[in-house]
């Protein structure tokens, strides 16, 4: 059986999103002390303990990481707004967070990205996650980093958005001809895999891609949203260009339900790497999707 570390007081960067409710949960539920670090205490999870912070700005920074014997980075903008950029948040954001977490003697660090991070990537939002995990094992190498796929569970905003949109309209519009490939993971697992990398010390300076154990087409996610909630609708095929055009238009709103970034992301397959740690060298079973999907409110 593989060793495992106590944990002490862990704060968690991002605890109120998706992702970081789920892990602030999963460490309360182990008994662990937990800093839940956001930029609106408000709304973080309930049990931790809700400190301000901004990755932008390195004195909050220091201020939420003092006293951690561990940290977890689980923030995501999808959407730039203003100074909010990709580079601002997963790059000198990541980086302030490491850095504070060296300096303060962190003995661990895992920081969560994202499968198909690439620095060569069209995308500035791939590029930035590239960089931000190249500026983080620069500064803290024992950092852990994760790279979870498409994230799915009740709340989340990938197939309740499907779903929403087939709530109020006869036809979905598919990204090209629906043929992207996705490996969507639970949520839970993502988690329960921040925990492991906290407490396995064979974790300490490795990354891992976490997917789910199937792989799914786009056109079949939509098709199994459909099935569920017990709908028929037309799937309209809709070459990338014009997505683009609708994302241009779309962000001129002051809530964007589409971005460039989204269009660009679409257009390659979100999967594990050939060889690359998983999952299971973290001793999780993949949660499958459709065993999930009973849970979901539509």
């Amino acid at each position: 059986m593989t060793a495992q570390s106590q944990l002490g007081r862990v704060t968690v960067f991002g605890g109120s999103g998706f992702l970081g409710r789920e892990i602030v949960e999963r460490l309360l539920a182990e008994g662990v002390t937990v800093r839940v670090a956001v930029r609106h205490p408000g709304r973080a999870a309930s049990g931790g303990r809700p400190v301000y912070a901004d990755l932008r700005d390195e004195t909050s920074v220091a201020l939420a990481v003092e006293g951690s014997e561990a940290v977890v980075n689980a923030v995501g903008l999808y959407v730039e707004k203003g100074a909010e950029t990709f580079e601002a948040v997963h790059e000198l954001g990541a980086l302030n967070l490491a850095h504070q977490a060296a300096a303060q003697g962190v003995d661990r660090l895992v920081h969560v990205s994202g499968i198909g991070a690439d620095l060569r990537s069209e995308s500035r939002y791939v590029r930035a996650r590239a960089k931000g995990e190249l500026l983080v094992a620069d500064v803290f190498p024992r950092a852990t980093i994760l790279r979870p796929g498409v994230l799915f569970g009740p709340e989340d905003s990938f197939l309740n958005a499907l779903a929403g949109i087939a709530s109020r309209t006869p036809l979905l519009p598919l990204f090209g001809r629906g043929q992207t490939r996705l490996q969507p993971v639970y949520v839970g697992d993502v988690a329960e895999a921040v925990r492991r990398a906290l407490t396995q010390p064979e974790a300490a300076g490795k990354t891992y891609e976490l997917g789910g154990p199937e792989v799914y087409s786009y056109r079949a996610l939509v098709e199994l949203v459909l099935a569920r909630s017990g709908r028929r609708r037309l799937l309209l095929p809709l070459p990338f260009p014009v997505w683009q055009v609708l994302a241009v238009l779309a962000s001129m709103l002051p809530a964007p339900p589409l971005t460039r970034a989204q269009v660009t992301l679409m257009k390659q397959d979100n999967l594990v790497a050939e060889g690359a740690l998983s999952l299971a060298d973290l001793g999780i079973e993949a949660t499958a999707l459709e065993d999930v999907l009973s849970d979901y409110p539509f």
